[in-house]
């Protein structure tokens, strides 16, 4: 008795030629299917490489595009001949032209000759299968598919809407239960006879013509009409990936294929010499035999998955870009985002780098430029001051910050006059510690020099920026850590929340402050305030502000937080 093998090939015919001649060598007839959409000249080829070769037929070409009733017909076909002309085979294994044994042939016709009556097919009903991507599980056997779905999406999408509109269901022939499973089967001769001659052929042709992607189900669903003995699995290891694409293996894939103990790998890449030299060897049989147990490394395949889907926190990949909600974490690290603090106090940005210990920028995002720490013009990672490079994409240019500087905490200052694009990353950040005080921006208009018909200009613009901003900062939605205060209220006691802030830039250390860094002046604001009434602008965000510094209170009061989160 011997093993047959169809191989349905498209592409790589000289790989295809290569592996055919391995199992032809070795005792095994092959019935090659070559897709009728490859130019003559590729059939030909192949037909010339295998010319010297006996044991080897090729079938009536058919049209194999994915998804279609041609691979099914294809599949047919090359049955067809393979009962015809080699009554010797006892089992029939379906291939693809990209298919590489992994071991000894002559270890895979022992392992059927002790399972003469077993058809080795994945076939599963509909409801028990969890591995299709896209839907149409049940609804591809009830539903018409008459237009390609790679070719013709939109006309595809359309006519599945309007039979679910209508409530069309087609009849499902007497007597199946639809089954799914890999295309990728065994069967025994017996079984396989049985399908191809089937009385009722005729009707299950013509009703699986108009089945989404029939090689998953044709074989799967008559199998279980004819077969004594179904073991639903595949002999061949095949994996996907979570958009349902088949891996493709490579020559580092060497040692990964070899602890499968599978007797057939697909998809091999055409140039993984390694792999073809490796296993077409006569030498290939080095383990020692074993039940076929793709599940050994799907632990990896589990683990490529999520690394591919989820990655590592905070940091963006081909893979997942620019796919919403698929990073895994905003941002690598927690950082701290401060607004108002370097106008309402002298010299905070070194203050704070000396008592946190932690690098900390200016307005990463003001207009002009960002403002690196130190006042440099590239940071790590090679990033640029430049405002153009940066507002192409601020969510790539925080993000690419936070990766590169991963290990050592980030502080930046962030006001109305900066890009406001990047509020709404920030505050969805569960990285984010943002700490507000509201109105602060006031504070240096309130020393300009220039026409105060300006500054009144300016103060109603900014005012209406943070306005905007302060509701982004407190939706429902926010994840950032989120402080705001108003000026009035910060400057009354700003020990407390600058000790609370601190704490949590560095929860290791218990140290009290020391020392806080020096308020900016602020005699004559209550009055620049008042001014700014006066000329019809109304200013409401700084809080109950004294209209002079002489009106504060002798003892402060405890500065208020709002808390959001």
């Amino acid at each position: 008795m011997a093993t047959g093998f169809i191989m349905l090939c498209h592409t790589a015919f000289d790989r295809a030629a290569q592996v055919a001649r391995h199992w032809a060598r070795h005792g095994c007839p092959v019935v090659i299917h070559v897709d009728s959409r490859v130019r003559p000249q590729g059939h030909e080829k192949l037909k010339r490489l295998l010319a010297d070769v006996p044991d080897i037929r090729f079938c009536a070409r058919h049209p194999c595009e994915w998804g279609s009733w041609g691979l099914v017909a294809a599949t047919l076909s090359a049955a067809e001949v393979m009962l015809r002309d080699f009554p010797q085979v006892s089992h029939v294994y379906l291939a693809s032209g990209s298919c590489l044994p992994l071991r000894p042939v002559a270890e895979l016709v022992r392992y059927l000759e002790e399972r003469p009556y077993t058809d080795f097919i994945e076939s599963v009903t509909t409801g028990d299968v969890g591995w299709t991507v896209g839907g149409l599980d049940a609804e591809r056997f009830t539903l018409l598919f008459p237009f390609s779905w790679r070719r013709r999406r939109k006309l595809f999408d359309s006519f599945v809407r309007l039979q679910r509109r209508i409530g069309f269901r087609r009849r499902i022939p007497d007597g199946l239960v639809p089954h799914l499973g890999s295309q990728w089967w065994c069967l025994t001769r017996a079984t396989l006879q049985a399908i191809v001659e089937d009385p009722r052929r005729p009707v299950f042709d013509r009703y699986f013509r108009r089945v989404w992607i029939p090689d998953e189900s044709y074989f799967q669903t008559l199998v279980r009409l004819h077969s004594s003995h179904v073991e639903s699995r595949s002999l061949t290891l095949s994996k996907f990936d979570f958009q349902g694409k088949p891996h493709m293996f490579y020559d580092d894939h060497l040692q990964l294929l070899r602890r499968s103990d599978c007797f057939v790998a697909r998809k091999i890449w055409p140039q993984a010499n390694r792999l073809y030299r490796s296993f077409l060897s006569d030498g290939a049989g080095v383990q020692p035999a074993a039940e076929p147990n793709p599940a050994k490394i799907d632990r990896l395949f589990s683990k490529a998955a999520e690394r591919r889907t989820r990655g590592r926190a905070g940091l963006y990949m081909q893979s997942r870009f620019p796919n919403p909600e698929w990073e895994n974490g905003k941002t690598a690290a927690p950082y701290s985002v401060f607004a108002g603090f370097a106008e309402v106090f002298e010299n905070f940005e070194p203050w704070l780098g000396k008592v946190a210990g932690t690098r900390v920028h200016g307005h990463l995002f003001a207009p002009l430029r960002a403002e690196f720490a130190g006042g440099e013009t590239v940071y790590n990672g090679a990033l640029s001051n430049s405002a153009a490079l940066r507002d192409a994409n601020p969510r790539s240019f925080l993000t690419n910050l936070i990766w590169n500087t991963r290990g050592e905490r980030q502080c930046f200052q962030f006001g109305p006059a900066d890009g406001q694009e990047i509020l709404p990353f920030l505050v969805g950040d569960p990285n984010a510690q943002i700490s507000v005080i509201s109105g602060a921006w006031a504070v240096p208009l309130s020393r300009s020099p220039r026409d105060f018909a300006d500054i009144r200009r300016e103060a109603a613009r900014l005012q209406k920026i943070e306005s905007h901003a302060l509701g982004i900062l407190r939706a429902t939605w926010a994840k950032a850590r989120v402080r705001i205060w108003t000026l009035a209220d910060f400057v009354e006691s700003p020990a407390e929340p600058l000790q609370a802030i601190i704490d949590e830039i560095t929860p290791r250390s218990a140290r009290r402050l020391a020392e806080a860094p020096r308020l900016a002046d602020l005699s004559g604001f209550g009055e620049f305030l008042q001014k700014l009434r006066n000329e019809g602008m109304q200013p409401v965000l700084m809080g109950d502000f004294p209209s002079s510094a002489d009106a504060l209170p002798a003892v402060p009061r405890r500065a208020r937080p709002y808390l959001v989160k």
